[in-house]
């Protein structure tokens, strides 16, 4: 059933700097989370090369790139993006062996978004980053000031991105930092290497200058993650993952006060009241609770739903989630597949074993699949279901970023705002109701970045994206992407 073929570029997968594709003589390897073989070999990038990408990406900025026109910078993104459309398949067999996550979410999530990205700040920075201000005064002795204000780029950004969404999220942050004018230093996770180094592939046959874009591999303590992090010559930071990383980078980067952009971990609230649509409901939180196996920043691991509705909402979830097709990522039928790897599926085991010492009952759910085949080498798990935790369990506080969800019941309006906002997080949150009034009116008082009302995940790339507390810091998408990876400078001229 697993057909999918890596393509040959990927066997020994290289670090991109420079404009040329570099082979290190340490490497490691690719587990396929479906069947737990190798996959491929990946180079990792030692200090030295990490030094010499770090200059490169320095020399373009300063010389080849920093001469470019916002309009060419876009004509370059654009051709890119042509040329992933055009490699789509090699893209999609990238990203499902990598990830193990179902062809059609990978279709949709990933390589369709990533495509998107590209296009999207290609558009938007092109009509909006040349943008100039201008305030005319007058002084005292009757001469006149002349102020422009015109952005500029920040200079050699690092990237590090996670690998729930390996496309979508290096192309997130990416497009927008190079239509800025920035040069960019990607390091994609160790877990899902593949993307990022066929989208170096897109951009080196768009002839995008050498040292503009790069791709470096490795880990993070003590290899190429905190060598970046730590680099003099590194201007900005943008990283999506951990909380706990995202701090330890900050103060990594906080001696020099180099800007930072996190999109950190979520404790996501779901709350369904009585007047919602309630199949349209069910078959929401199961999206938002198991799609990509819960591994979505923005999935829903806590449910509150209105009493007078609870019991039959349990059951119907119940009875969908059991029937959910678990297995080999080209079956059409297949929703989900396995957690990234053995090592993600052990922590999101301990909070299944947790969960109960702490007084779950288990709804559903609660184990390890069993196939009767290579799969069970993989990283498989049961979508779960938890009720009777109080909201101060560790298990209704911490992330657990697997297909778990604990469902409570609640009254009132208030008390669920309330509760929903108890969260050291503050990512997303999701509303089900039919009363407009009641939307409008819930809808701000949750602590979010963003909030959806009868539906999830979908959103306009022109809008803000970013959390808030331990959720990250900053804002990107449209113009706010514009906002972290340039800066406004005043040229103030005397008259």
């Amino acid at each position: 059933m697993n057909t999918l073929a890596l393509p040959s570029s990927l066997h020994i997968t290289k670090n991109y700097s420079n404009g040329a594709f570099v082979e290190t003589s340490k490497t490691f390897d690719n587990i396929s989370p479906v069947t737990g073989k190798v996959l491929s070999r990946i180079c990792e990038a030692d200090k030295a090369l990490v030094d010499a990408t770090v200059q490169s990406a320095r020399q373009a900025f300063n010389g080849i790139w920093g001469e470019t026109t916002v309009e060419q910078r876009a004509d370059y993104l654009l051709k890119v993006a042509d040329i992933i459309e055009r490699r789509f398949d090699d893209f999609i067999a990238a990203e499902v062996l990598d990830t193990g996550r179902p062809v059609e979410q990978a279709k949709k999530l990933d390589v369709y978004r990533g495509i998107h990205n590209l296009r999207t700040f290609a558009e938007i920075f092109k009509h909006e980053y040349s943008k100039t201000e201008c305030f005319e005064s007058h002084l005292a002795d009757g001469s006149q000031l002349l102020n422009i204000i015109k952005r500029k780029p920040l200079g050699v950004i690092v990237s590090i991105s996670p690998w729930n969404l390996p496309l979508l999220s290096i192309t997130w942050k990416a497009a927008p930092a190079l239509m800025a004018g920035n040069t960019i230093i990607c390091k994609p996770s160790e877990e899902t290497p593949s993307s990022a180094t066929l989208l170096a592939e897109a951009f080196q046959e768009a002839g995008v200058p050498a040292g503009v874009f790069n791709v470096l591999h490795g880990f993070g303590r003590d290899s190429t993650g905190e060598w970046l992090t730590q680099h003099k010559d590194i201007d900005a930071v943008t990283f999506t993952g951990e909380s706990g990383t995202g701090a330890s980078i900050m103060k990594t980067v906080a001696s020099e006060v180099k800007p930072v952009s996190f999109e950190l971990g979520g404790k996501n609230a779901g709350i369904v009241f009585e007047d919602a649509d309630f199949d349209k409901a069910v078959e929401g939180i199961i999206r938002s609770s198991f799609t990509n196996s819960g591994q979505v920043c923005l999935c829903t691991e806590r449910v509150y739903v209105q009493r007078s509705i609870f019991d039959k909402f349990v059951k119907a979830i119940k009875e969908k989630t059991e029937q959910l097709q678990i297995g080999w990522s080209e079956d059409e039928k297949t929703f989900m597949g396995p957690l990234i790897s053995h090592g993600h599926r052990e922590k999101v085991l301990s909070y299944f074993k947790l969960a109960v010492e702490e007084g779950a009952q288990v709804v559903t759910g609660g184990g390890v699949p069993t196939f009767g085949d290579e799969r069970d080498q993989g990283a498989y798990i049961q979508p779960t279901i938890w009720v009777g935790l109080p909201d101060d369990a560790r298990c209704v506080t911490e992330e657990v970023f697997g297909p778990v969800c604990h469902i409570a019941p609640f009254d009132t309006e208030e008390e669920v705002i309330q509760r929903a906002n108890n969260t050291d997080y503050g990512l997303a949150g999701v509303l089900w109701t039919t009363n407009l009034s009641r939307a409008h009116r819930v809808a701000p008082k949750i602590n979010a970045g963003i909030v959806w009302v009868n539906h999830w995940f979908a959103r306009d790339l022109r809008t803000p994206f970013g959390g808030n507390k331990l959720s990250g810091i900053g804002r990107e998408g449209g113009t706010y992407s514009m906002e972290f990876y340039s800066e406004p400078t005043n040229i103030s001229i005397r008259l």
